[in-house]
Parts: C-alpha cells; sequence; structure tokens
C-alpha cells in the first residue's frame, strides 16, 4: 500500500478530475480509495493492477456523490455515461484514463497525470500556485506539508490553492495537454514548476520539510513527463540535471545536518547508479541536437559527476558552459554561476571582479549565495577580515539552519586568521 501512493495517488486524482471537473471532489475521492484499500488488501489480497483498482473505486465514489448532490435527470445522465463497467470495481480489467479530455483534444498525449500537469501549470496561474497546486494534486502532499516547502503558514497555503482551483474552475481552464502549436510555449512553465519542485527538497527550502520525499516526486514527474513526451529533449535534459544532482544528496550534509561543500565531498558517497542514469538521459536528450537551458545545466552537472576528484573537474568547459546557457536563460544568478566557474579556473582574483559587478543587480539583493561567493572568494584571496564581514552578511540573509550553520563556522575561520578582526561585527 505505501509503494501505491505516490506511484497512484496523480493517476487516481487526474481521472477523477477528467470525469467531473471537480478538483476537491477528485482529492476527496482518492483518499477514499486508498481508505478502502487499507481495509480490503489485507483482507482479499493485493489486486493484481492496484491502480486500475483504486481508479475505479474513487470513480465510482465521484459517481456516488454527484447523484447525492443533485436529482436533475441531466446530470444523472452526465455521471451515468462516464459510469464504468461496475464488474471493474470487484475485479477490475483495464484502467481507464482517457477520460473526457480525451475526446476533446484527440491530438493529446493519452495521459490524465500529462494533462493535470499542464491544467496546473496554465499561464494563468500565479507561478507559485501553479508549484502548490502540482505539489497538491500530483504528489499527495499534505497542504501542511506544502506550506513548510514555501516557509508560510498552513491556512496561507490553504488559500492559495482554494484560488487556484477557482480560478481555473470560473475561467474554463481546460483539462488537456495544450494544442499542438502552443504546447512547446507551455511545457516550457511546466519544466519550471518540476524544478523549482525539485529545488524546494534539494535546496532544503524549509526547516522539517521531508526533503527527500519532495525530490523524489520531483524526479517521478519528471521521468513521468519525459516518457510522455520523447520528442522534446528538454524535458529529458531536465530529468538528467536532477538525477545528477540528486546522486550527492547522501554527501552533501555530515552526520550533524551540516553542509559539506562540493569539493570536501565523499564522492565515494555519491550515487553511481543515479549518476549513470543521468549521463545515459542526457546523452539521449543532446542526440536530438536541439539544445535548451536543462541540457546546457545538465551537462554541467555531469562535468562535477564524472570528475574522480575535485582536481579533475573541468572548470573551463564548465565556465563555457555557464555562457552558454546564459544565452538561453540570461539573469544574474546564471552570471554569479559563471564567476565562480571563472574563479576556479583562473584564480579567485579573476573571479572576484565579475561578482562584485553583481552586487548592485537589483534581483540578487537580498540573495545570501552573492556575499557567500563573495567571502568565499575572498578567503582563497587572503584577505580574511573582509571575508569574515562578507561571511556575516550572507549569515543573516540565509533562510535554512543548515545554511546558517556553515556560514558561522567560515565566518568564525576567517576572523581567527592573521589580519583579521579579534571580534565578529554585531549581527
Amino acid at each position: 500500500m505505501a509503494a501505491a501512493w505516490p506511484e497512484e495517488w496523480g493517476r487516481v486524482v487526474a481521472a477523477v478530475i477528467g470525469q467531473t471537473g471537480d478538483w476537491d471532489l477528485a482529492e476527496e475521492c482518492a483518499q477514499d480509495a486508498f481508505e478502502r484499500a487499507l481495509e480490503r488488501w489485507p483482507r482479499d489480497g493485493v489486486p493484481d493492477r492496484p491502480g486500475a483498482w483504486l481508479t475505479t473505486t474513487a470513480r465510482h465514489r465521484a459517481l456516488d456523490v454527484l447523484r447525492r448532490r443533485s436529482n436533475e435527470a441531466r446530470k444523472l445522465r452526465e455521471a451515468a455515461r462516464l459510469e464504468p463497467d461496475a464488474r471493474h470495481v470487484a475485479e477490475p480489467a483495464e484502467e481507464v484514463v482517457a477520460g473526457q479530455a480525451a475526446a476533446a483534444d484527440a491530438d493529446a498525449v493519452p495521459d490524465d497525470r500529462l494533462r493535470l500537469i499542464f491544467t496546473c501549470c496554465h499561464p494563468a496561474l500565479p507561478r507559485a500556485a501553479q508549484v502548490a497546486l502540482t505539489l497538491r494534486s500530483l504528489t499527495g502532499l499534505t497542504t501542511a506539508e506544502i506550506a513548510r516547502a514555501f516557509l508560510v503558514p498552513e491556512s496561507t497555503m490553504a488559500q492559495r490553492l482554494t484560488r487556484a482551483k477557482g480560478k481555473i474552475r470560473h475561467a474554463g481552464i481546460p483539462f488537456r495537454v495544450p494544442p499542438r502549436e502552443v504546447l512547446a510555449e507551455r511545457t516550457g512553465a511546466v519544466l519550471a514548476v518540476l524544478y523549482l519542485l525539485f529545488n524546494a527538497g534539494y535546496a532544503g527550502g524549509a526547516d522539517g520539510l521531508d526533503q527527500r520525499r519532495v525530490t523524489a516526486e520531483a524526479i517521478r514527474l519528471a521521468r513521468l513527463l519525459a516518457g510522455l513526451l520523447p520528442d522534446d529533449p528538454e524535458p529529458a535534459g531536465l530529468l538528467a540535471l536532477m538525477l545528477l544532482h540528486d546522486a550527492r544528496a547522501a554527501a552533501r550534509t555530515d552526520a550533524r545536518g551540516d553542509l559539506v561543500p562540493l569539493e570536501e565531498q565523499d564522492r565515494g558517497r555519491w550515487d553511481r547508479r543515479r549518476i549513470d542514469e543521468g549521463l545515459t538521459t542526457l546523452d539521449a536528450a543532446l542526440a536530438v541536437r536541439r539544445p535548451g537551458p536543462y541540457q546546457v545545466q545538465a551537462a554541467i552537472a555531469a562535468c562535477h559527476a564524472s570528475a574522480a576528484r575535485p582536481d579533475d573537474t573541468d572548470w573551463p568547459q564548465i565556465a563555457l558552459l555557464y555562457g552558454e546557457l546564459a544565452r538561453f536563460a540570461p539573469g544574474p544568478v546564471v552570471e554569479l554561476n559563471r564567476a565562480v566557474a571563472v574563479a576556479m579556473a583562473d584564480g579567485p582574483a579573476a573571479g572576484l571582479p565579475l561578482v562584485e559587478a553583481l552586487a548592485e543587480v537589483p534581483a540578487l539583493r537580498g540573495y545570501h549565495l552573492l556575499p557567500a561567493t563573495r567571502a568565499d572568494l575572498l578567503r582563497r584571496l587572503g584577505r580574511h577580515r573582509e571575508a569574515a564581514a562578507a561571511y556575516r552578511e550572507a549569515l543573516r540573509l540565509a533562510p535554512t539552519a543548515a545554511e546558517r550553520r556553515f556560514l558561522e563556522n567560515r565566518a568564525l575561520r576567517s576572523e581567527r586568521m592573521p589580519g583579521a578582526p579579534t571580534s565578529p561585527p554585531a549581527p
């Protein structure tokens, strides 16, 4: 049952939304189907096709609710027309996943989960709502868990989800993959949401969040999207990027939960199977010869993953790749990362002016990695007094406890070096 939950929740919710158009009802019926499975499967055994059993049970539950809601003959006829063969509840012979939307859009990829992803990521919804709705509808994370991921109160997240569902309902946003002529522009939004979802877990966006569960769900959804859109190399590029980052997860923190910098990580703890899958996935994407930002980022991650030792890292190649990434996705964070690569390839004196030139960029104000990067370069140049002050600035901005502990440690070490202040500046 535990294995069925993450794999089947989104499938069941999507099928009932496709049947009824009611998001809240779909979640209610999916929950009911899983509760019935908890009651019946230990007694009767797990069905040969658990997903079909859960989906059919949830759809029947939805039909029962619709009947109770109204006695109008028209609604009863609409519900009856969608009702699958009743024998499927006891012995599901096949899983019905197409829903009404498939008939309305014959060109769409026939998977309700893909329709659900694209509906959650409709451009009429704010990006924060897109991410939250994707999490709630496709992963089964609770509202409280999602709220923790985005550092907002549970009540705020509940309102955000309610507004998003209301927007879909009142604006008549269709439950479908968009027509092929606009598919490319909409796929970009879906990929961005999935990457934000991955980073919410990987970067530790909230203390106490089940980060591994969030990253696993992001990878699962990216794998689904790459499989359902095989002609587009960017979903595969995103999947490769996630796999290559996730392969280092076990080495990113020590036994106390403190962050371990990339160059200090025990590479023996990296997941080689994850790395091999990521590299294979990236190679297949690059073979299409339609590069995009996620493929370039995955290529950067591949440079790190392929280096047996920190000194083996091809930093000149990484710097070139960041320059290429700036063509696809220009922005100050990309420039900051390129500056780091230049510093690693040509020395901290070459990278520091590039970092300091970004200090006045409005988008980076309050971004803790800017002063943290400057502090690291100053430390490597032996300018410990300035490094300590920059670490303290980054410490004030750091969003998580693990990052604050790391920066505090670096600040203290810089303050103890010759030429550094004898006491830290006031926070």
